[in-house]
């Protein structure tokens, strides 16, 4: 069924036995009044007892009794229309707990039926590597409909008005999976893919993605690329490596189909029951350049991105025909070989690789490729393009639960690519200055470039927080530690090391005045990412939080709980007419724009006309009514730009109204903040 409620802006709330849907209830009038048009609820379908985030259910035909049951859903729901508000659920069909209480799972017969079994060693298709998820078999249309049973019946009703798919690409075939819930009544699906820079979407039936490319590029226009050599420099300096990120990210990702997911090989091997080295497979799916290829043994499909894909892994004729159908292989080789690359890409690049080349970290996040020091306006515009044109209603994220960094953090750390002497000249001074404070040898040059890239991005940050951070970046570097062997020695040494740094006063009376200037202009780039997120096509997904300064690193951390009735008193003072400071500017800017959007529907539903205006500068007209103007450096705001429509334009954030004329000088109407905002009247 259609939405009665257009969908202008999501809200991510990460729901928990301690925010159940009750709790979400009653932020709906804080919500509504900062413009967000639809709820987006994280996995609410009965999990594990106890569970904090919901992806592993134990049965997808009942709503979580943790979160308050299918009674306190629909109260949600209920709510939230009363709000004018709607309600996009996130779902998990890719896998489900092997827990006593999954019915599916103890049962022997439904086990063989719904999981994916080995049949020769009685083991199961995990999700990545964990091995109490296992994976569900969505391309049995019975199983499909006795998992989806709950979830379209609520779709149906207009309870729920969207889904956003987990992991899609663990499935045995995405695209008939996602052809099955459109016929199903699904007519508004959000899937997580994450797309390569060059990795177009496939002509799926969905909304879009949740937004990664997004995240990546509109941060990346932030990055200055003449300061790329700096920063090599000064990271082969410290590492000691002048590899490539492509070629970091190749040796992890061998590593893990080598390791980690060998039983995931060894199987592809069975199946395919020929004379192909075990060693040749795992070198294959470590080499694919893209999470996966989407060929289809059943109908004869190849794209030509998957040649493409498969032809840049060098693999050896032989394989890559079978693989591209040019030669006899069995369909389920074909299948599982699909499902088994995602997981050792994403194991392999992003909690690896991204952990172990930290030449600028702020590149390093869900779907970036760190070796793309920055982007240009052009590129940034040819995204925005084909997005209006294909997927509209993409989101658009700057932050998720899922993300390495915060977009506040992230934008700090990329504002050091303004300033690269500086920045050079302090990581030697603190690599110098910090010396006495290792332990035989720990934290090794690595870890504390690291290191200092963290605490200039979240700083003030609690010495907890940042010992937990720093445990995790460890053991997913699986360089001097990692989760299954842990050197305990080495650990303890790196965490004694942030301990002393806080008590350092050597370190902190030069680190302290340092960051406080990168923060200025991190802020700047902060407000810029988040005008950009609310003004390109798409719709705006705000993670909760993130609308005041929100500076949080991977979960847990960036899942701790949000304190609500401080967020709705600075909401209520910014709409009483107080003038927003330096601590409410991101909400004071999220609501002048999400109150925009609504009052101007069809030019966020409409065209994207781009504008040149400069090396340094981003502007584009929405539909002939809204012009959007964002320096993406601190020296931008010079010069003009033609292609707006002369006449009276008002001031989204001021309010001023000023006569637009053919040409339009970038100084008259960009603000200290580098950002202008206009609508026609």
């Amino acid at each position: 069924m259609t939405a009665a409620r257009p969908f202008r802006a999501t809200y991510r709330l990460q729901l928990t036995p301690g925010f159940g849907f009750a709790a979400a209830r009653a932020r709906i009038p804080y919500l509504r009044d900062l413009g967000i048009s639809h709820l987006y609820l994280s996995p609410s379908l009965q999990a594990r007892s106890g569970s904090t985030h919901g992806y592993d259910v134990v049965d997808p035909t009942r709503v979580s009794d943790d979160l308050g049951g299918e009674a306190g859903l629909r109260a949600l729901a209920r709510g939230a229309h009363e709000a004018g508000l709607g309600l996009i659920l996130d779902i998990v069909p890719n896998h489900m707990a092997t827990d006593d209480a999954n019915r599916f799972w103890t049962d022997p017969v439904l086990r063989e039926r719904f999981f994916d079994i080995d049949p020769e060693t009685g083991s199961h298709r995990r999700f990545f590597d964990i091995g109490d998820l296992a994976g569900v078999r969505q391309e049995d249309p019975e199983v499909f409909r006795e998992t989806h049973r709950l979830v379209l019946s609520l779709v149906e009703e207009g309870v729920i008005d969207g889904l956003r798919i987990d992991h899609p690409d663990g499935l045995a075939d995405p695209a008939q999976y996602l052809r099955r819930l459109r016929s199903e009544g699904a007519e508004h699906v959000w899937v997580e893919k994450i797309l390569e820079a060059s990795e177009r979407l496939r002509d799926w039936p969905v909304n879009g993605t949740v937004g990664y490319e997004f995240l990546n590029d509109v941060c990346a226009l932030f990055v200055d690329g003449d300061a790329e050599d700096a920063f090599t420099d000064l990271w082969v300096s410290v590492s000691h490596d002048g590899r490539s990120f492509s070629q970091v990210a190749g040796e992890a990702k061998l590593e893990q189909a080598s390791g980690t997911f060998a039983p995931e090989i060894e199987r592809l091997a069975r199946v395919l029951d020929e004379d192909v080295a075990v060693g040749e497979l795992a070198a294959a799916v470590a080499a694919m350049p893209v999470y996966r290829t989407y060929v289809e043994p059943s109908s004869g499909v190849v794209a030509d991105g998957d040649r493409r894909a498969i032809d840049e892994t060098g693999m050896s004729r032989a394989l890559a025909e079978r693989l591209l159908l040019a030669r006899p292989a069995p369909p389920e080789f074909v299948t599982r070989f699909q499902q088994t690359s995602p997981p050792v890409v994403a194991k392999g690049v992003e909690d690896t690789a991204f952990y172990r080349y930290a030449r600028l970290v702020a590149l390093c996040d869900v779907g970036g490729d760190p070796g793309r020091f920055g982007i240009s306006i052009s590129d940034f515009h040819a995204g925005c393009e084909e997005r209006a044109e294909r997927f509209p209603l993409a989101m658009l994220n700057t932050n998720t639960h899922d993300t390495k960094r915060s977009a506040d953090v992230r934008a700090r750390i990329a504002a050091l690519t303004w300033i690269p002497d500086e920045w050079a000249e302090h990581v030697r001074d603190w690599l110098e200055l910090t010396e006495p404070l290792r332990a035989d040898g720990a934290p090794d040059d690595l870890e504390r470039y690291f290191l200092f890239q963290t605490l200039v991005g979240a700083w003030p940050i609690e010495l907890e927080r940042i010992q937990g951070y720093m445990e995790k970046a460890l053991r997913e570097a699986k360089r001097n530690t990692n989760w299954l062997d842990q050197n305990a020695e080495w650990e303890q040494s790196v965490l004694d090391f942030c301990r002393e740094l806080y008590g350092f006063e050597s370190f902190l009376a030069d680190f302290e005045p340092f960051v406080s200037r990168v923060a200025e202009l991190g802020d700047r780039i902060s407000l810029g990412m988040l005008a950009l997120k609310l003004t390109a096509p798409g719709v705006p997904d705000i993670y909760q939080g993130d609308e005041l300064a929100f500076r949080a690193l991977v979960d847990p951390d960036n899942r701790r709980p949000v304190d609500w009735d401080w967020y709705r008193a600075m909401l209520s003072r910014l709409q009483g007419g107080s003038p927003p400071d330096r601590a409410t500017r991101k909400l004071w800017l999220t609501s002048r724009l999400l109150q925009l959007r609504i009052r101007r529907p069809r030019a966020f539903q409409g065209g994207y006309q781009p504008l040149d205006a400069g090396e340094s500068t981003v502007a584009f007209v929405r539909e002939g009514q809204v012009l959007a103007v964002i320096a993406t450096r601190p020296t931008a705001g010079h010069g003009s730009f033609t292609g707006v429509a002369p006449g009276p334009w008002r001031d989204v954030l001021t309010g001023r109204v000023q006569t637009l004329g053919a040409s339009v000088d970038l100084a008259d109407i960009v603000g200290p903040l580098g950002i202008a905002v206009l609508e026609r009247l």
